[in-house]
């Protein structure tokens, strides 16, 4: 792995195929480990910070609020209402019961980023 620890490696290119990217998630070991690399903080005192921040965040939500963060993204709360749906395989109606749902917004920053634009 390279100093980065949030970077994605590629898997080697053959001659018949084309060489794509491959997915990798980035969890919290992930985020603790770039901050313990970039930072200089301990592992265990960033694992518990990334803990605090992952904590405040979804306290935050399960209160109802909005969380927005700048240049990244905004995480909001929707209610659907109550409907009926259909089974894809039988064709056969189901009620869907109301309820909330989490949407994630991406900033217009992140989404250029994600499409390989420059500011």
């Amino acid at each position: 792995m390279s100093s980065n620890a949030l970077s994605v490696e590629t898997r080697p290119a053959t001659s018949s195929t084309v060489t794509l990217p491959e997915k990798h998630t980035v969890t919290r070991s992930d985020l603790a480990e770039a901050l313990f690399r970039r930072i200089g903080l301990s592992r265990m005192e960033s694992a518990q910070l990334v803990e605090m921040v992952i904590s405040e965040i979804s306290d935050a939500i399960a209160r109802g609020e909005n969380v927005k963060l700048s240049s990244f993204g905004t995480f909001l709360q929707r209610d659907k209402r109550e409907r009926i749906g259909r089974n894809p395989k039988t064709g056969v109606e189901a009620r869907i019961t109301p309820r909330r749902v989490l949407v994630f917004r991406a900033s217009h920053i992140m989404r250029a980023r994600m499409n390989g634009e420059t500011d």
